[in-house]
């Protein structure tokens, strides 16, 4: 074939590749964007329960700079469903929850829909009650009865006995999410370091082995939680290590978690739950996982 012939048949291929792009086939070179919808599920954590300023103080208690609208924001979706809700526990995932002050929220499986490009998803903690743990653990006194040593009477650990068999309901969430909403990323959000080992009596006023009991099952409903996003396809975003060091230990400034006492300077309400800067701090852990 001669070198002209070749030239014609290139510059043939070439009208033709222009056509179909512009037709929608092939490269989509001009074709729209897809439109992004992000569905927020979760509860307290994810919410930022009265980290002000809120967006939803009587029925949620949510927060306007909690991590899903700081995402949105950064990712510049089109629309963004937040539907986190303080108190939520998965139950209110198909099923209406009465507001915190007032009103009553749907389930929050009804924010997601077919469009639905990107879902995160924070929960499990008031399943198996680990702010309540955490509460049952306060000693005003050095000394006193061990939460730990209640717990774990006859050699059985209560709290790890509840969050394993939870476990299985990550798996079911993931799954719930797909069928209503087939295109969707699904990241699976962890929970934060909430106390350094040995604790910091009387600052957060818990024994020592106390507060390694309450870290050690927040570490365990966050690796039951990994798993499960490992089956079921989904993506887990690991806050409980860049947390470290931002404890509820740790001064004002530094710390992510508040403790027993809110330090209302954070504009943070409410004890044991994430300020604004451990809000904040979750983005740049969901960002890497996209």
């Amino acid at each position: 074939m001669t070198r002209t012939r070749w030239g014609r048949l290139a510059r043939i291929a070439a009208v033709a590749g222009t056509a179909l792009t512009l037709a929608g086939i092939g490269t989509p070179a001009l074709a729209t964007a897809e439109r992004q919808v992000y569905v927020a599920m979760g509860d307290s954590f994810s919410a930022g329960s009265v980290v002000l300023p809120q967006s939803d103080l009587l029925t949620c208690a949510r927060s306007a700079i909690n991590y899903a609208g700081l995402l949105a924001k950064q990712l510049d979706v089109d629309e963004l469903r937040d539907v986190t809700c303080g108190a939520a526990t998965t139950s209110h995932f198909g099923n209406p929850q009465k507001g915190i002050v007032s009103g009553t929220n749907p389930p929050q499986y009804d924010a997601l829909s077919a469009d639905t490009t990107l879902v995160t998803v924070g929960i499990g903690g008031n399943d198996v009650g680990l702010v309540g743990l955490a509460t049952s653990c306060v000693n005003l006194l050095p000394v006193g009865a061990s939460c730990k040593a209640a717990n774990t009477t006859g050699g059985v650990d209560k709290y790890a006995t509840k969050i394993d068999a939870f476990a299985a309901t990550y798996g079911t969430v993931i799954e719930q999410i797909r069928q209503r909403a087939p295109r969707a990323e699904v990241v699976m959000v962890g929970y934060p370091t909430g106390i350094k080992p040995g604790g910091c009596w009387p600052l957060v006023p818990v024994l020592p082995q106390d507060a390694d009991y309450i870290q050690a099952n927040i570490d365990r409903l966050n690796a039951r939680m990994a798993e499960q996003s490992a089956a079921h396809g989904a993506k887990y975003v690991d806050i409980r290590t860049p947390s470290i060091g931002h404890d509820a230990c740790q001064p004002i400034g530094v710390k992510w978690i508040e403790g027993l006492i809110p330090s209302v300077v954070n504009n943070s309400f409410a004890p044991l739950h994430p300020n604004a800067a451990g809000l904040a701090a979750v983005v740049p852990s969901i960002r890497k996982v996209l």
